[in-house]
């Protein structure tokens, strides 16, 4: 995968904002620059995080690579804005003290394990986004969730959790665990 240059970055970061902008006031639109890397038109997994004040505001996005990164980026901003369903949507009052924050994701993979301590020892903090798949259920917390949910036992129970699996799900070999790692970058 082509990696993002700093202009693209901006790009995305504006294209996130223009997208929730023009769902609040109709008529506003996002010029594309020219000279973009051939990395924004790669299919790409992204989620997009809303925070204001530094609290949590929306967040949603896509695991797999099912469209291109700014197509992803465009939706998953509306849908963090308007459609997370922890939240009331994003106003026209508040969306100036709202910050974006745009995760890229690498391709999953999956991780034997034999047991709970052999997951444990598996995972990487700050580096690995997790995620947790038991019959329909699945969850995933970003590479950024370990900041706020440091020890890994803890992790994973939340993550069991969020998913609506028992929160010791993770300790089960039937409980399928794949890992990513993201390209975060925000405004």
């Amino acid at each position: 995968m082509a990696e993002l240059t700093t202009s693209d970055r901006a790009f995305l970061l504006e294209l996130a904002r223009s997208e929730i902008a023009a769902r609040l006031k109709r008529g506003s639109n996002l010029q594309r620059p020219d000279s973009l890397s051939p990395a924004v038109y790669e299919d790409r997994g992204c989620f997009v995080t809303l925070h204001q004040n530094r609290e949590l505001r929306g967040c949603i996005g896509t695991i797999e690579p099912n469209r291109s990164l700014i197509d992803n980026v465009s939706e998953n901003a509306a849908n963090a804005a308007f459609k997370d369903p922890r939240f009331p949507a994003v106003t026209f009052d508040e969306f100036t003290s709202i910050d974006i924050e745009i995760s890229v994701l690498s391709l999953p993979v999956a991780l034997a394990f034999k047991d709970g301590e052999d997951l444990k020892r598996q995972l990487q903090p700050g580096i690995h986004g997790v995620i947790l798949s038991r019959g329909w259920k699945r969850s995933t917390f970003l590479p950024q969730v370990w900041d706020q949910l440091p020890e890994k036992e803890i992790f994973l129970r939340h993550l069991c959790q969020k998913g609506g699996m028992d929160g010791d799900c993770w300790k089960s070999t039937d409980t399928q665990v794949q890992v990513y790692t993201a390209e975060y970058f925000s405004e």
